[in-house]
């Protein structure tokens, strides 16, 4: 019986040791997948931080442009409300040179005076004023 006891000892121990050889190659192979799979974690972490990255530095580029545009813009806004302001101003003149210049169309016509259209042009040309006896000074005058 001892030997029989002793063989089923060797042979238990024998098994006992393939168990456990069995079970360190499974958590060998186990944790040698759990590093292959921390690794591609770790390059698909890496590669989504570069895409990140790289979104930003167009990000940053497209907003420059945004932002030299809106500049260009404003200039020239800014530049065409200042044309605008001169116009404004100068039609404002204009308009009441217009209402000056009907203004006097208005006394002549009421008064029967004629006129030409260069009268306008050549104040010395106004028949009205051609009709007066010129002013005349004499040599006396401008001895004192």
């Amino acid at each position: 019986m001892a030997s029989c006891s002793g063989n089923s000892n060797s042979n238990s121990n024998s098994s006992g040791s393939t168990q456990h050889q069995l079970m360190d190659q499974r958590k060998r192979k186990r944790m040698e997948s759990n590093r292959e799979s921390a690794r591609r974690s770790r390059m698909r972490k890496q590669k989504h931080l570069d895409d990140l990255v790289g979104q930003i530095s167009e990000l940053k580029k497209d907003n420059n442009q945004i932002l030299t545009s809106i500049n260009f813009t404003t200039h020239r806004y800014l530049n065409i409300e200042a044309e605008n302001s001169v116009l404004r101003a100068q039609m404002t003149e204009l308009s009441q040179r217009l209402d000056s210049l009907n203004d006097i169309l208005h006394y002549l016509n009421r008064e029967g005076i004629e006129y030409t259209p260069d009268c306008f042009t050549n104040p010395f040309n106004v028949p009205y004023l051609n009709q007066q006896p010129p002013i005349m000074a004499s040599a006396h005058i401008f001895q004192y």
